[in-house]
């Protein structure tokens, strides 16, 4: 019976994306069933011309490289989630993030959704399945996921979801909602590599 389940157990790659102070450490670290790694780091005065910390005044920490955390979804499912920073000048560590990922989760704040399209045009570009996971928490006004979806012109078939960072079950149903989304986004392409291998 014990090997049985380790021949169907699978650990799965998830990203957890977004902009600057989005609240990626704080999900990570809400939802992880193992104490979350953390880079943070404190911010400086030499950061300051180059971190916006418009709607995020308060924060004083930032992640230089990843947050990393692991959720058991079922008996032969777990996720291991890798925060990515949210500067730009950080960057360079996302194609070495991506490589072999599921998926991916773009943290959002209403109120600064711009700092959202870089993540967004990121997993477009390669093909990475994604959700968009709108961050609610107090103080901030309620939008419906249909508004979020048009203004950040998303296409039709990409999730957008509520959910509270702080509140593990709130993340957990984003990362179950994001596993079903790119399970039926890798079916959708399988005819196609089906297709193109017999024709070749």
């Amino acid at each position: 019976m014990g090997s049985a389940r380790s021949d169907s157990f699978m650990a799965l790659k998830i990203l957890v994306a977004g902009g600057f102070g989005v609240g990626k450490t704080t999900l990570v670290g809400s939802v992880s069933e193992i104490r979350p790694l953390n880079t943070e780091e404190r911010l400086t005065e030499a950061g300051r011309p180059v971190d916006r910390l418009d709607g995020v005044q308060q924060k004083t920490t930032t992640t230089v490289a990843m947050d990393f955390g692991r959720i058991t979804i079922h008996d032969d499912l777990a996720l291991y989630l890798f925060g990515t920073p949210g500067q730009n000048r950080f960057w360079f560590l996302w194609d070495e993030l991506a490589q072999g990922a599921l998926g991916a989760v773009v943290l959002a704040d209403t109120r600064r959704l711009a700092d959202s399209f870089a993540a967004i045009d990121y997993f477009e570009h390669r093909s990475i399945p994604f959700v968009v996971a709108v961050n609610c928490f107090d103080g901030v006004r309620a939008h419906r996921a249909q508004e979020v979806a048009r203004a950040l012109d998303l296409d039709p078939a990409t999730p957008v979801l509520l959910c509270d960072a702080r509140e593990r079950a709130s993340c957990k149903e984003v990362l179950i909602g994001l596993v079903e989304h790119a399970a039926s986004a890798y079916e959708a392409r399988m005819p196609a590599n089906s297709a193109s291998s017999s024709a070749g």
